[in-house]
Parts: C-alpha cells; sequence; structure tokens
C-alpha cells in the first residue's frame, strides 16, 4: 500500500505513519459526502461517544482525548479542540504540532544525551503541513519564533507526560489492550 503523499510509515510519528482516514455514516446527524481534514484521533472517541450516549466521563481520570462531535458532524468549517498535539513512541516525545506547524524533535536516549544519526537526520525540524504533507523541507531557520514556541509546549509536554529521560507529573503508563486469553480460529468456527 501507499500513503503517499505522506512521509514515513506505519508506527513512525511522521504523517504518514499517523494519518489514518475514518469513513464515518450516520444518515440524518452525517451530511453525506462532506470531509473533515482537521485533527482529530481514537482518543477523542471515548468523550465523543460518551456525549452521544449522555454518559459522564470517568471521575478522578486524566481524558486525553476532546469531544469532537461537531468535527464530524458539521456542514461548516469547524476547527479542531485540539491547540497542540503530542506525538509520543511509546515514552519518547518525537514531535509538537499546534495548527499546521509541526516540530519535529532530535532523539535523546534514557540520559538524555543526544542520538547521532547520519547524516544530520538528528536536527529540529519544522514543517508547514499545510504546504508540505511529505515533511520535505525544514522551515525552522526562517521561522525561529514558531520553533521557540513548539519547543516550549514540549517542555510542557515534558513536564505533564514526560520522556524517554524525564518522568512527567501526569504521566501513565503506555496502554495495551489485551485480550484476556488468545482467540483461535479454526476451521469451521464463528
Amino acid at each position: 500500500g501507499s500513503n503517499a503523499p505522506f512521509r514515513g510509515w506505519g508506527y513512525s510519528t511522521w504523517e504518514g505513519g499517523m494519518r489514518v482516514p475514518c469513513i464515518m455514516r450516520w444518515p440524518g446527524q452525517i451530511p453525506a459526502g462532506t470531509t473533515c481534514n482537521e485533527l482529530c484521533s481514537t482518543m477523542d472517541m471515548l468523550p465523543t461517544f460518551a456525549k452521544l450516549a449522555l454518559a459522564p466521563l470517568p471521575e478522578g481520570k486524566i481524558i486525553d482525548g476532546k469531544e469532537v462531535l461537531d468535527l464530524i458532524t458539521s456542514t461548516e468549517s469547524v476547527k479542531s479542540p485540539h491547540e497542540v498535539f503530542y506525538y509520543y513512541q511509546m515514552q519518547k516525545l518525537r514531535a509538537v504540532r499546534s495548527g499546521k506547524w509541526k516540530l519535529h524533535l532530535p532523539l535523546r536516549n534514557s540520559k538524555n544525551q543526544l542520538v547521532k544519526r547520519p547524516r544530520g537526520a538528528n536536527a529540529i525540524l519544522l514543517i508547514n503541513l499545510d504546504d508540505d504533507p511529505g515533511e520535505i523541507n525544514n522551515l525552522a531557520e526562517s521561522h525561529p519564533d514558531v520553533v521557540k514556541r513548539l519547543q516550549e509546549l514540549a517542555e510542557v509536554a515534558r513536564e505533564k507526560l514526560g520522556d524517554s529521560h524525564q518522568e512527567g507529573a501526569e504521566q501513565r503508563d503506555a496502554g495495551w489492550v489485551e485480550h484476556p486469553k488468545p482467540l483461535l480460529l479454526t476451521k469451521g468456527s464463528k
């Protein structure tokens, strides 16, 4: 398969590994033939479905997702409720996005040392996703103000959610969904 025009592959924090199409049908609620290109995540399904079910969110739990019912049902141009989005790969903060801007962060090990990579691949990389969904053109030098703002947002993420070299105040273990026992489907089973 191809994820063109996006860069990267599944399980990476490049857009080609993060962007997944979502097709929804809900006659009378979701206008047929509409498209939404705003940022949302599977994390957003819990608060959205809870709203639809008129169910309260769990008390005492941090919910990372945002309710996105307007993104799903509107024919108007609705903006994502995510003012900032953090791209983690397990416990490692890899990138920060705010609006059209995405900042790829240098890779660091558990001792907060830069990981050496060939051909300068470990530099800060600033991308305008509206103009460059393939994440090719580094605009860091021409937009130092944006780099600074996104680096400050990255520090907020590290303080709250942690990073490979830093424990966060609201850090939780990476979630895993496991079935209590393996499902074995054999010929003739349903």
